[in-house]
């Protein structure tokens, strides 16, 4: 197994806009993905069609992803989250399942519509991991 990175993301309460404003400004951060509730899902309520779902910004060497988070509720274990980037499913099961084994499985692994394998997972630490695992 291949971890090719470690990333933080994140949960920023429905102010993803404000926060790739500051991060622009701060950072020279460069936008380099941005998709909106509404454009994963044309059902969604209207008013969270507009909020950020999935942010990637870029400066420098480093990069760091951010949402607007749930409109009804703060994620549990807090707002910062380790995305990981895997690349064999089975491997990234197996890891999921030791980390939900003593703490809690926030999104249980699934096929992404994005082509990967999918989910969250709270450790018994408190700390949310984000497995992304790209399927060959």
């Amino acid at each position: 197994m291949t971890i090719s990175a470690a990333t933080p993301y994140l949960i920023v309460g429905g102010k993803s806009e404000r926060a790739i404003a500051l991060y622009q400004a701060a950072f020279g951060a460069e936008v380099t993905r941005l998709q909106r509730f509404g454009d994963m899902n044309q059902d969604c309520p209207e008013a969270e069609k507009h909020r950020v779902m999935h942010a990637e910004l870029a400066f420098g060497g480093a990069t760091i992803m951010l949402s607007d988070g749930n409109a009804e509720m703060p994620p549990p274990g807090g707002v910062v989250r380790i995305a990981l980037n895997l690349d064999d499913p089975d491997q990234a099961k197996k890891c999921f399942d030791v980390l939900a084994e003593s703490g809690q499985a926030i999104h249980p692994l699934f096929d992404a519509p994005w082509g990967a394998l999918f989910g969250v997972v709270q450790d018994e630490l408190g700390v949310n991991w984000m497995f992304n695992c790209t399927k060959p």
